[in-house]
């Protein structure tokens, strides 16, 4: 018994030792590595490769880890960091041009508008910009089309087809396998919900998706159009026949430039630049150009600053997230720009389909209270809707992009219920309590007329306090409101014709108004929120693959059952985890 005691207490002994010799080495390497990150050197003569695969969010956050140095965060590889780096390599005299060569992303329509039209900007400089894709898809093509030359490989395909929106509806689901969806709503157009009690599309979903895709496409082709010279009209009979679907029908329909293979698209890069075929240009990533540009910007001299307050994600109780907006790091990030002296406005960048309606109305209030003591500007990106537009309508001016999604002032409850599930299956509850209405819910019992009648009036309730919100910040009746409310979506143009937004224009234009507001020229801004740093973003640091399984959960569920599966998946997700009434637009939206 001693013997095999002995041997135990080896084994784990052992075991013990190789776990705390691989987290030293783990640790060791980090901190090896963050202490020897150098920055990219920028030659003469160099291009920026505009890769975004690592580009999703506006704000990449900056992560705190308290007495644990090493858990310090700041990627610097938010979109934000990248319109401010082709800004720096637009004056930048070693900079000669931007490539884009077989690109994805994950962007945003709005996004995408923002990026585009800084590229846009840069051409201004008599810089270049040229791309290459094997097979252009179609938000690929609205990025591309502002380059100068456009090539495309011999066998290559384009998508230009217009936009549409599958929404999945779940009723018969319900019926045939007893999970079923109690559900409680304000608002006509409330379509979050719809999916859960009808089996095809009303006519008010319908008619908004319809009026929301057609706003989104004008913008589009509007942009295409002045980028590649060809008439809005041309472009929609191009998409409606498909004739531009192959490397030879695109380039007869002057949608790119040149059909070749991406040696030749390279030969062409060295013979800009005046580089021998034989010989390498030079060429930096645009995320290593971001790091050099931060450089530039910590020497700035300007005394005055502009906050940037970052809202990115749903809506939900906690500490939050890079990606979830909760009511702690938005409230402290406020404190931390009001007490500091040298910030003299906030902007609130607001990139949410919304969530819970509590911490909306928590994040509502701070917005308030911060606008009586400086300017606060809201500048919406892909999404501000419903809790979105809900912490955006307090504030002093409100900024979208064409093709925001925002609006959907409306609210709902979600209840899953598992009774005719549970009865099926021999399981049956029951319930007794000194009062009648002390029972909480129970999943494994119907819905009761009572407590549905209790739960629609709280809906109602946080229906109205919504739009009494909207009404006091945009300075409209509640009726006014309640008309285009509904739970209704507007895109940005339409949002700005009803009251809803004040200007079109992105996250530049609303600091630039900001800055006016407070009467300041020169000025720096400064980004919040600050997120309490965990194990994850340690583990992130690594950079290697196993790291990424950790940290990347949506990316690597995507690559394991697919992007369609995953969406099934996180729309199932979603709902499990919806806690108290919703301030939350249809999350089915997926333009393709």
């Amino acid at each position: 018994m001693q013997f095999l005691k002995n041997v135990l207490s080896t084994v784990v002994g052992i075991f013990m030792f190789i776990m705390i010799f691989f987290f030293l080495i783990i640790i060791v390497g980090v901190i090896a590595g963050s202490s020897s990150e150098d920055v990219v050197e920028v030659k003469d003569n160099s291009v920026i490769e505009l890769d975004l695969s690592k580009v999703s969010l506006d704000y990449g956050g900056k992560f705190e880890g308290g007495e644990f140095a090493i858990f310090n965060d700041t990627p610097n590889n938010g979109l934000e960091d990248v319109l401010k780096a082709i800004d720096a390599a637009k004056e930048d005299d070693r900079i000669k041009g931007i490539t884009i060569t077989n690109s994805t992303n994950a962007l945003g329509m709005a996004q995408l508008k923002s990026l585009r039209n800084k590229l846009d900007n840069f051409k201004k400089s008599g810089k270049f910009i040229v791309s290459y894709a094997d097979t252009y898809t179609q938000g690929d093509y609205y990025l591309n089309s502002v380059s100068d030359t456009l090539y495309l490989n011999p066998v290559g395909d384009f998508e230009f087809k217009g936009l549409s929106s599958e929404i999945m509806f779940f009723k018969d689901f319900q019926e045939k396998t007893g999970i079923t969806m109690e559900v409680i709503r304000h608002g006509k157009y409330k379509s979050a919900v719809e999916p859960f009690i009808a089996n095809e599309m009303s006519p008010e979903n319908r008619e908004q998706m319809s009026t929301l895709l057609n706003a989104m496409w004008t913008s589009v082709v509007d942009d295409i159009s002045k980028s590649r010279k060809i008439s809005a009209d041309s472009l929609n009979g191009i998409a409606e026949r498909l004739s531009a679907r192959t490397a030879e029908m695109a380039k007869s329909r002057g949608l790119i430039d040149k059909i070749g293979y991406e040696d030749e698209y390279r030969n062409g890069i060295k013979k800009a630049l005046k580089v021998e075929k034989d010989e390498d240009y030079n060429e930096i990533d645009i995320l290593d150009y971001v790091q050099q540009n931060k450089i530039n910007e910590m020497i700035s001299t300007a005394e005055s600053q502009i906050a940037i307050i970052y809202a990115q994600g749903e809506i939900s109780g906690g500490k939050g997230g890079v990606n979830q907006v909760s009511e702690e790091p938005i409230r402290e990030a406020f404190k931390e720009a009001l007490e500091n002296d040298d910030v003299k406005a906030i902007v609130l960048r607001v990139d949410s389909p919304g969530g819970s309606a509590l911490t909306s109305e928590l994040i509502w209030r701070e917005v308030e209270l911060a606008k009586k003591k400086k300017p606060v500007v809201v500048s919406m990106g892909n999404y501000a809707a419903s809790g979105g537009y809900y912490i955006s309508c307090a504030a002093d001016r409100i900024f979208a992009q064409p093709n925001t999604i925002t609006g959907s002032i409306g609210v709902f409850g979600v209840l899953p219920n598992l009774t005719k599930l549970s009865n099926d299956m021999g399981i049956h509850a029951q319930t007794v309590s000194t009062h009648n209405n002390h029972a909480e819910y129970s999943l494994f019992q119907p819905l009761e007329a009572d407590t549905r009648e209790v739960i629609q009036q709280s809906v109602e309730q946080v229906y109205g306090v919504f739009v009494s919100r909207v009404a006091k910040g945009r300075k409209m009746s509640t009726e006014a409101v309640d008309a285009i409310g509904q739970g209704r979506v507007w895109s940005g143009v339409d949002a700005k014709r009803i009251g809803l937004v004040d200007e079109l224009g992105g996250l530049e234009d609303a600091v630039k108004y900001a800055a006016k507001l407070a009467k300041v020229t020169d000025y720096s801004t400064i980004d919040y929120p600050e997120y309490e740093a965990d194990f994850n973003t340690f583990l992130s640091k690594l950079g290697n693959s196993s790291a990424s399984v950790f940290t990347n959960r949506e990316t690597f569920i995507k690559e394991e059952v697919g992007e369609e599966n995953y969406q099934i998946i996180e729309r199932l997700r979603r709902v499990s985890k919806t806690r108290g009434v919703q301030a939350m637009m249809p999350f089915e939206i997926n333009v393709r």
